[in-house]
């Protein structure tokens, strides 16, 4: 069984790759042996910008020509502002959507091609716990991430029939340079861990066990799911 969650020999590109969550699992995925594209606006190496489309599409093509193939594409782009939804301006907003829905969107359509010429496509995009509760004054991120679930499920039935399994993650509590202001030390953190029942924040490399599932062999049957990794918030009513 091991055997089927080996990812030697496939490619896999995480865009987001070069901090946080998207480093942490793209280091996950060469520990299980695949060959890792670490892709960002801060990547000296392998530049993208998930804003522009023929950045997205360079990418690809550069890829395709150094690796020869695409197997797994991890969509971990993206950011958040807290901000009273009252004042939170249309540019405001369409950035943030643009960054971390649509630009997912550009990720999955360009390199759908070579996904599917894999024979077994796998699309991982990390969502979040405001993909499935409300959090206080970040409307624009909860709606992308919101959207980012629903787009997971439609890719899944769309792309099914060329074998390309398209799940998601929803990280709970990881403190990272995008979210740590506001969750270390303040009053929204201390809500928060006082409803996840194991009490404490996670450790991006807890994350690395659902994406391996999720990039390999194992997955071939599952699609268009989000698995949630957040000791236990979600599960949560009252903890006492």
């Amino acid at each position: 069984m091991s055997s089927r969650f080996d990812l030697s020999g496939r490619v896999a590109v995480t865009i987001g790759g070069t901090s946080g969550i998207g480093e942490a699992i793209a280091r996950g995925l060469e520990e299980h042996g695949a060959r890792s594209i670490r892709a960002g606006r801060r990547s000296k190496e392998w530049p993208v910008d998930v804003a522009d489309r023929l950045k997205m599409d360079a990418l690809r093509d550069r890829v395709l020509v150094e690796f020869g193939a695409v197997d797994i594409l991890v969509n971990a782009a993206g950011y958040t502002f807290r901000k009273p939804t009252e004042s939170v301006c249309d540019e405001q907003w369409r950035e943030l959507i643009d960054t971390d829905l649509t630009g997912a969107l550009r990720a999955c359509q360009s390199f759908y091609g070579a996904l599917r010429n894999s024979g077994r496509g796998r699309i991982i995009n990390i969502a979040s716990l405001s993909s499935h509760v409300a959090f206080y004054e970040v409307a624009a991120y909860s709606a992308a991430k919101t959207g980012l679930l629903s787009l997971t499920r439609s890719l899944a039935v769309e792309w099914a029939r060329d074998r390309i399994c398209v799940n998601a993650i929803a990280p709970g509590l990881f403190p990272t340079e995008l979210n740590s202001p506001l969750i270390l030390g303040t009053p929204r953190g201390a809500e928060l861990l006082q409803r996840t029942p194991m009490g404490r924040f996670g450790k991006p490399e807890e994350l690395v066990g659902a994406a391996v599932l999720l990039a390999s062999d194992a997955c071939s049957f599952l699609t268009g799911q989000c698995i949630t990794v957040d000791g236990g918030f979600l599960a949560s009513g009252v903890n006492q």
